[in-house]
């Protein structure tokens, strides 16, 4: 075990994306009364000597309804054509046990801000067929107003229908290259 390894817990080496294992997905609340969730089917995360990337394309973002689907690539929300992807880049990563702190910075709509993402961290553990694994279970709340995304409409309360802080969940399997 190398001396990084050993301080900060976190496997060094180069770990790529487990598609099939892994999810990246949103939550805001909606109508006053409800959560609106959203996933990216198009993402890439790796892992590379303590420190984690990840990227979606907006334009793989999937909901239950085409219509919202649609909405969510114009300038109203993600603006896909101008800014495709959203991007995170850690800074740090601290593991206590099977917690795990990430700070970093996460793009999106070409504003880049600091976030804190928490949660657990499974292994690094070996597979059935002899992989080394290594499992992120993490989210963060961002505020979607700092990022310019401030479309909403208004309630007949007077209230905004869609509300300002969006949970960002990701359950990241990555395997040992």
């Amino acid at each position: 075990m190398s001396t990084t390894e050993q301080i900060t817990g976190i496997p060094t080496g180069t770990w790529g994306l487990d598609p099939v294992h892994s999810s990246i997905g949103f939550a805001v609340g909606y109508s006053g009364v409800g959560t609106f969730r959203g996933t990216f089917d198009d993402f890439d995360a790796k892992l590379v000597d303590g420190r984690l990337e990840g990227v979606a394309k907006v334009a793989s973002v999937r909901v239950d309804d085409e219509n919202l689907a649609g909405h969510l690539q114009t300038p109203d929300f993600f603006d896909a054509e101008q800014y495709p992807e959203l991007q995170f880049a850690s800074t740090a990563i601290e593991r206590d046990g099977d917690r795990i702190t990430i700070s970093g910075d996460l793009t999106l709509r070409g504003v880049t801000g600091p976030v804190e993402i928490t949660g657990t961290v499974t292994g690094p553990l070996t597979d059935p067929y002899g992989r080394e694994r290594i499992g992120f279970d993490v989210e963060t709340t961002v505020s979607r107003r700092d990022y310019g995304i401030v479309w909403n409409m208004e309630l007949p309360t007077g209230d905004p229908a869609l509300g300002d802080e969006v949970q960002i969940t990701a359950n990241l399997a990555l395997v040992k290259a």
